[in-house]
């Protein structure tokens, strides 16, 4: 006798979102970026509202079934599109929640002229949701919120709400890299990352002082500089 087949919604999950939506104002033509690119830029039915059964996304229409990247937290958009005009070979997705780097990110799309990106404005365990299992091949965390106070630091990425879709999401083999500019942050990172499933690269010390050889600085680590802070910079990969 056959199984019958559940029909039944996926329950929304709660989930606190710690940072901003928004900053300061935002000018005429950032609005305009806003109103006239974004909607073309999204890589699928990602928000709740669009998905309630959480179909995954699909990813070889999407990218013509390209290597798919994924970049955590763009900020303003630096890395991700020197990622994407530097590997027209592969196509990447960012997640961003911050409206106003969302808003950044598109000029700088504008002006380089890239076709292999999406962009999904929101939370990134969302997009995690949609995402097919072992469907991405490298992924991105750089200069994360530190959110530097003790009782924060469940809010910080490199825990086990955001490592283990990640986990889910990434092949088999895929790099994960993070940089960061908190001495605290790396501790943690190297403390949790390994028990979400990845093992740490790192032979020598280059190997995290050094920033990687396809590596752009971003306006993030530039004032870290400035400020003192010395960056770190740690490639972890997925283990089979």
């Amino acid at each position: 006798m056959g199984t019958a087949m559940s029909t039944q919604t996926p329950k929304r999950p709660r989930r606190n979102f710690y940072g901003r939506f928004k900053g300061k104002a935002l000018k005429q033509s950032q609005k305009a970026y806003l109103n006239e690119d974004l909607d073309a830029l999204s890589p699928g039915a990602v928000d709740w509202e669009s998905n309630p059964e959480r179909h995954p996304l699909d990813l070889k229409t999407l990218f013509g079934g390209k290597e798919v990247w994924l970049e955590v937290g763009f900020g303003g958009g630096e890395h991700l599109v020197h990622q994407a005009a530097r590997n027209p070979q592969i196509g990447i997705i960012g997640a961003e929640p911050y409206i106003n780097g969302v808003a950044m990110l598109l000029g700088k799309i504008r002006k380089a002229g890239v076709k292999n990106l999406a962009v999904h404005p929101g939370d990134a365990r969302d997009l995690f949701d949609v995402l097919p299992e072992a469907s991405i091949s490298r992924a991105f965390l750089l200069y994360p919120d530190p959110w530097p106070k003790t009782r924060h630091h469940r809010r910080r990425f490199v825990t086990p709400e955001h490592l283990e879709p990640l986990a889910r999401v990434l092949k088999p083999g895929a790099i994960f890299r993070v940089a960061t500019d908190i001495p605290d942050y790396v501790r943690q990172t190297l403390e949790e990352v390994p028990r979400a499933g990845f093992e740490w690269l790192a032979e020598r010390p280059s190997d995290w002082r050094e920033p990687w050889d396809d590596w752009i600085s971003t306006r993030y680590e530039q004032k870290a500089l400035r400020e003192g802070r010395t960056p770190h910079y740690l490639t972890f990969r997925r283990k089979d």
